[in-house]
């Protein structure tokens, strides 16, 4: 491990000991687990403290473990992962905590770093997390009358509903999916000349 990631690292641990649940460092990259209720104090301070200065939010972003580990993960469904980066430091970190399973919700950081706007708004989008205290929590990638939460694992991939216009009512209309079987059988089969022997040659 790089001397500055593990000056980094102690400087965590000391500043925040008894309130991180993991710290872990992976590709030269500093991860740290803090519980939901910590997130948004933990964020203020590696924002605000000049040993760590991390004035820059790379990214926010929902994971869903739902048969993470081909079903083997007995931790919670939901977490968030925040990426920081400090340029007067020239140091990385990860922010990673983890959600209630039924409902997924964890403080909104919009007041630290202005750029959690819209990638809040995804996650919420995407996952159904929602990010209490942000001031505009509605959907930015799906369309606003779009069921679900596509990302998460049980999202059926055929979809909900289907859109479509309607030039009756000169509207979108949303309706139930209406999906022809389908039977997965290669209608044409070629001959390759790969596998066609030679007369006379060898097998």
């Amino acid at each position: 491990m790089p001397d500055k990631i593990q000056t980094l690292a102690t400087h965590v641990q000391t500043r925040f000991e008894g309130i991180l649940t993991s710290t872990v460092v992976s590709l030269n990259e500093l991860t740290i687990e803090v519980a939901s209720t910590d997130l948004h104090q933990v964020c203020q301070t590696l924002r605000d403290d000049a040993e760590f200065s991390f004035d820059m939010l790379i990214d926010i972003c929902g994971v869903d473990y739902l048969e993470y580990g081909e079903g083997s993960w007995e931790g919670a469904r939901f977490a968030v992962v925040y990426h920081l980066l400090s340029i007067r430091n020239n140091h990385r970190i990860r922010v990673r905590t983890f959600l209630d399973d039924d409902a997924p919700r964890i403080s909104s950081v919009r007041d630290i770093w202005i750029a959690a706007d819209w990638f809040e708004r995804e996650a919420f989008d995407l996952y159904g997390i929602l990010f209490e205290g942000h001031p505009d929590l509605r959907r930015i990638l799906t369309d606003y009358g779009f069921i679900g939460h596509p990302f998460r694992k049980d999202f059926p991939l055929s979809g909900n509903v289907e859109m479509r216009y309607d030039p009756e009512k000169k509207r979108v209309i949303y309706e139930p999916i209406e999906l022809e079987a389908r039977t997965l059988v290669p209608r044409v089969i070629r001959d390759d000349n790969r596998y066609i022997v030679e007369q006379g040659g060898k097998d």
